[in-house]
């Protein structure tokens, strides 16, 4: 029989972790194991199966102490249909019970420790939130995690794995997005030559920095830095109605209402990164990685981004980008107008450093394989 890995986590709907579970899940049965995953369920689903791996629907997105403690049957459950070798859980509260029903099963444990988790008023969910380093192995997603790992959750450092994600590059690669898509999402878009275009892509949700870039907007109209710019927020609003009006609001507070225009999920995000001229993360806490950074890179875009969390990883300051300084929107008022300020010469020089630097450090398909060696390690095999 094949070694089965099982990969848990609340839900497969959209976003980082859910994306990675499917690389990895694929990867798996490329490589001759088994691969299951358990979640409540999702669209991606479809894309999971399509794999070869099989899907588990288990209520796993709950918080309810109660309900955690119900799927530790379950979960012992999978492990015994499935005769899975190794549980590996990608979030907290599944994780609680994953680690019980691996521990009931004797099986190993590991945890890929996604974000960074917020320890709650008086330090309360910090023991919540040790699960998530308590893996016989701990990947950690950036060096940034890593230190984290070492010191708040006091882990030896033996036990942690550095794996940054990675970018499908199958995907996101210039050279796949032609003259007929760049024209139909120019135009989707409302986008013309002589107007520069600046991205924030990332959910409608406060910690993004939605304000901030306003704020920086704001500043650029008011020194004349240019006379006139389209920003587009691209990303889904996930039902914050109240978050999105208030983004809105901002703007035309601000004076840049007619700059800024929010467009929900983009189906062609490569497209997307294509035809705009600088790509902006502005998160106001520090991200465990940040994807949008690398896959902008990646499309031989210029990036702006915060100097916290993992971007200094990421970005090579002054060669594929800048760094600004967190929370401060005259300093990524600054970032941008340099980027914009590029010469077409610059640009090119600056796109291949930056497709180079992402191939080199944050392909998926390292990430993959470096994802299986740690699975090999736990089965006592050899990591090749």
């Amino acid at each position: 029989m094949p070694p089965t890995v099982l990969q848990i986590l609340p839900s497969l709907v959209t976003g980082g972790v859910e994306r990675g579970t499917v690389d990895v899940a694929a990867a798996l049965v490329a490589s001759g194991f088994k691969s299951v995953v358990a979640s409540s369920g999702g669209p991606k689903i479809r894309e999971l199966e399509r794999t070869g791996a099989i899907h588990v629907t288990l209520p796993l997105a709950t918080k309810n102490p109660l309900a955690i403690r119900a799927n530790i049957k379950r979960v012992a459950d999978v492990i015994a249909e499935h005769g899975v070798n190794i549980v590996h859980a990608r979030s907290r509260a599944p994780a609680w019970s994953a680690k019980a029903a691996a521990k009931q099963r004797g099986v190993p444990f590991m945890t890929t420790f996604h974000g960074v988790y917020g320890d709650g008023l008086f330090g309360l969910k910090r023991p919540y939130n040790r699960v998530m380093a308590s893996g016989e192995r701990v990947i950690a997603i950036s060096q940034f995690i890593a230190d984290l790992l070492v010191r708040d959750y006091r882990i030896s450092p033996e036990r942690i794995r550095l794996i940054h994600r990675g970018v499908d590059l199958a995907v996101f690669d210039s050279a796949k997005v032609g003259p007929q898509r760049i024209v139909q999402m120019s135009q989707k878009l409302g986008l013309t030559e002589a107007v520069p275009t600046i991205m924030l892509p990332g959910r409608l949700t406060a910690w993004k920095g939605h304000h901030l870039l306003i704020d920086a907007l704001a500043i650029m109209r008011g020194r004349g830095a240019v006379s006139d710019l389209r920003c587009l927020m691209v990303g889904s609003d996930q039902g914050r109605i109240g978050y999105r009006e208030a983004v809105v609001e901002h703007a035309a507070t601000r004076g840049v209402r007619d700059w800024v225009h929010i467009v929900d999920d983009c189906a062609d995000l490569p497209a997307a990164y294509r035809v705009s001229d600088v790509v902006v993360s502005a998160s106001t806490r520090p991200e465990a990685f940040g994807r949008v950074v690398a896959e902008a890179q990646a499309m031989g875009r210029p990036v702006v981004a915060p100097a916290h969390g993992a971007a200094g990883e990421i970005v090579l300051a002054g060669v594929t980008g800048w760094l600004f300084t967190p929370n401060d929107p005259l300093s990524l008022a600054g970032a941008i107008t340099r980027a914009l300020a590029l010469t077409a010469e610059q640009r090119l020089s600056i796109a291949r450093d930056a497709v180079a630097h992402v191939r080199e450090y944050f392909d998926k398909v390292e990430m993959c394989a470096k994802t299986i060696a740690v699975y090999r390690e736990l089965l006592g095999s050899s990591p090749s």
